[in-house]
């Protein structure tokens, strides 16, 4: 089902076609929004943070920042909230505020196109495989590709890189069908029964939003441990 066009798309091609030559499409206006919504909220957020007087939402926020701390270091390990907090935090911001759009009618969800989860999950590939580069070193991190005989390096060598690059359809695929298939199914049911699904429907939106938010952050601390680790395997 195609999905109708954000309030921004008309009027912002209106102006930027004859500039430009073309026309932007919607994702990327819809992705724009949400880094400029980033860059001016967070910042005027951290103004109002108090250590002497904290407020219930800046309560919330530290035991969110705590847990993800925590999580970083169960999965990946000791050290590891310090290196890959700010990475894991910006994906997690990214997609969370992109797959909330989908509760309002004026928006569209960046991540229901698979060009921007597709966008997310190479992104993901190759800074975990960066990760995994920096710390093991070249030679070290590709070593592990080949499996642990030699014998098998010829037949480990192309199982491993199909599995790593399926790693970006798995992490694309998965955020692009369940924000593109709740964002379509809420847009039909809300059309149907505007007064009385409305409310339920959001509360769902919003723990799909966690949902798939948090499953993408996880797959990628997963990945990273993986790599950075690399040497134990």
């Amino acid at each position: 089902m195609e999905h109708e066009h954000s309030i921004l798309y008309g009027p912002v091609n209106h102006f930027l076609k004859p500039l430009l030559g073309f026309e932007v499409p919607d994702h990327v206006l819809m992705a724009l929004v949400v880094l400029l919504i980033s860059c001016i909220v967070f910042p005027l957020m951290s103004r109002r943070i108090s250590r002497d007087n904290p407020s219930g939402f800046q309560h919330m926020l530290e035991m969110i920042v705590g847990g993800l701390k925590d999580l970083l270091e169960d999965v990946i390990g000791h050290g590891a909230a310090e290196k890959y907090l700010y990475i894991i935090g910006a994906f997690a911001c990214f997609i969370f505020v992109s797959n909330i759009f989908g509760l309002f009618f004026f928006l569209q969800p960046p991540t229901s196109n698979p060009n921007t989860t597709f966008g997310l999950g190479l992104t993901a590939f190759l800074y975990y495989n960066w990760q995994g580069i920096k710390t093991q070193g070249l030679g070290h991190y590709l070593k592990h590709f080949a499996g642990p005989m030699p014998l098998l390096a010829p037949l480990m060598i192309p199982i491993e890189i199909i599995g790593h690059l399926a790693r970006i359809l798995s992490l694309g695929m998965r955020l692009f069908g369940n924000i593109f298939g709740e964002h379509t199914a809420t847009g039909i049911f809300m059309g149907m029964l505007p007064f009385v699904l409305p409310w339920p429907m959001m509360g769902l939106g919003i723990f799909g939003a966690f949902l798939q938010t948090f499953v993408f952050i996880m797959l990628t601390m997963v990945y990273i441990g993986g790599a950075v680790a690399a040497e134990e395997h």
